[in-house]
């Protein structure tokens, strides 16, 4: 609900209520009874709140939870968090089915893995490899 995610997000960037109100031009009273839900804020209110804390009013008025995890904050514009997934014995994962149908993806589809120190991120091979051609392309004119 929007008042969880009001008091995770708050908590998480590390603002007092009182630093949020004087970012949205509110009084502290009024902020916290968005965060205790005996008041909501309007629209306007809500699209300053997600452009405090950068994500969407659509992420910042729905709760979402994850087995393992609890309630998770919503991610920022742009970024999904779709849960959590178990590598089995074979070192397969199950891909949850609203990233599947986000990105449509689709049984046999090739997939690159790719990485950072914190973390993996599966591409479609397609999309890489054409951003792959894009840059050696770049490469060739600059010669």
């Amino acid at each position: 609900m929007l008042k969880d995610n009001l008091a995770l997000l708050r908590r998480l960037y590390g603002y007092s209520q009182e630093e949020i109100a004087e970012k949205i031009g509110i009084s502290r009273q009024a902020y916290s009874k968005w965060e205790l839900g005996s008041t909501i804020p309007d629209v306007e209110k809500c699209s300053l709140l997600a452009e405090v804390y950068g994500t969407t009013v659509d992420s910042l008025i729905k709760t979402k939870e994850t087995e393992g995890i609890g309630m998770i904050p919503p991610p920022p514009k742009g970024k999904n968090i779709w849960g959590s997934v178990t590598i089995n014995d074979r070192g397969q994962i199950v891909i949850p089915k609203e990233a599947r149908d986000r990105f449509s993806l689709t049984g046999g589809q090739r997939l690159i893995v790719v990485s950072d120190e914190t973390g993996i991120a599966l591409i479609p091979a397609e999309t890489f490899e054409e951003g792959m051609r894009k840059a050696l392309e770049m490469i060739h004119l600059e010669k």
